[in-house]
């Protein structure tokens, strides 16, 4: 069992019962998996006990591998979708943070977050609470306060805080019970992998046996061999039919915003959508599709020194196919390992939506990556 241990500030607990309760009801949602509408029940719960104005909650996805915006009050969330926060770009961000403490800011907003956020912010007081616990850092709860409201009291900075630690909490709640779940489908795979050896494979090696001897075969040694193939073919059908893998996580973004975030993210690549630009991702597709997309290009820098990404959408003949290729793959001698396991594991995924996925050289110095799954005609 994981400790959570919180360091509490010197000051006495001031928190009026209104706090309590709230901590109360935020402490529940997040034992039952901190769903996204907690963050924005989190974003509310900060207006109301400090008296903001507005509210955005931004924490670290470990699958994107960058900080994106999940939750916020008085204000629309989908402005910050695209919205790139960084240690360097959100000095508040990283002052909160560093020190574990609510930082204020009453003017020259411009040295403390990024352009895109400067039209938000024109007067009052600038907030940053730091989601961290254990040495860990989550997230940040950033929040403007009016003018007329006047500096944070020392009780309001420390419900600040402590709800910094209920969100760095149901952070670390999620991330728990996702590692858990890998580990339950990491024993199911090595349990299919046993399951095809001992009944697939010995199956197969029976009948090869027999078909090595010399001479033709018996009628009844044909007729054997003819229903361990059926049998093995029966088994491994049932067996495939289990989970493979994890299913992709829900997403709130799309393939298409993926693209341009990933362009954003890695300006010294040219990453562009060369065709399909209006073909619709179908929903349930989303998630699979934008996991293998990132971790194409994931593996596209990291296993090569490529100056373009290209991405392409079609349909056909019923089957949704998205290919992702890159230059500057190194010659084959000095190639290290050109996939990872993030594509591996994405293949298993298609495999259970009937689909697949393919990567491999594509002519000199370029690489593709396939994903190929077809749609159900209802």
């Amino acid at each position: 069992m994981r400790c959570l241990v919180v360091r509490m500030p010197a000051q006495p607990l001031t928190a009026p019962v209104e706090a309590l309760d709230v901590f109360a009801a935020l402490l529940a949602d997040a034992e039952a998996g901190a769903t996204d509408e907690f963050y924005s029940r989190m974003s509310e719960a900060t207006c109301q006990l400090a008296q903001m104005r507005r509210v955005l909650i931004f924490v670290y996805d470990e699958e994107r591998r960058e900080v994106v915006a999940v939750g916020a009050h008085a204000i629309d969330l989908e402005l910050f979708s695209e919205a790139s926060v960084t240690a360097d770009s959100a000095a508040i961000a990283f002052r909160a943070l560093s020190e574990d403490r609510v930082v204020e800011v009453s003017g020259g907003f411009e040295d403390e977050l990024p352009a895109e956020f400067l039209p938000l912010v024109e007067d009052g007081t600038l907030t940053c609470t730091p989601m961290s616990a254990g040495g860990r850092w989550y997230g940040v709860i950033l929040a403007d306060r009016p003018p007329d409201a006047g500096p944070l009291t020392a009780g309001q900075r420390h419900t600040l805080w402590s709800l910094g630690k209920v969100a760095a909490l149901a952070v670390s709640a999620r991330r728990a019970t996702r590692a858990q779940d890998n580990a339950v489908e990491l024993s199911g795979r090595i349990d299919l992998a046993r399951d095809v050896h001992e009944a697939v494979i010995q199956r197969l090696f029976g009948v090869s046996l027999a078909l090595s001897g010399d001479g033709p075969l018996a009628p009844e040694v044909r007729a054997r061999c003819r229903e361990e193939l059926q049998a093995a073919l029966g088994e491994l059908r049932a067996a495939l039919q289990r989970p493979l893998a994890r299913r992709a996580r829900a997403t709130s973004t799309t393939l298409h915003r993926e693209v341009a975030r990933l362009r954003r993210a890695h300006r010294d690549v040219a990453i562009d959508c060369v065709g399909g630009d209006d073909v619709e991702v179908p929903a349930d597709l989303e998630p699979l599709a934008q996991s293998v997309l990132r971790e194409a290009v994931r593996n596209a820098l990291k296993h090569a020194e490529p100056t373009a990404v290209s991405v392409a959408l079609s349909v056909s003949d019923g089957t949704f196919v998205l290919e992702i290729g890159n230059d500057g793959v190194p010659p084959r001698p000095t190639r290290r390992a050109t996939s990872g396991m993030g594509l591996r594991l994405a293949a298993f995924e298609a495999l259970e939506q009937g689909g697949v996925v393919e990567f491999g050289p594509a002519g000199d110095g370029a690489w593709r990556v396939r994903l190929a799954v077809p749609l159900e005609v209802g």
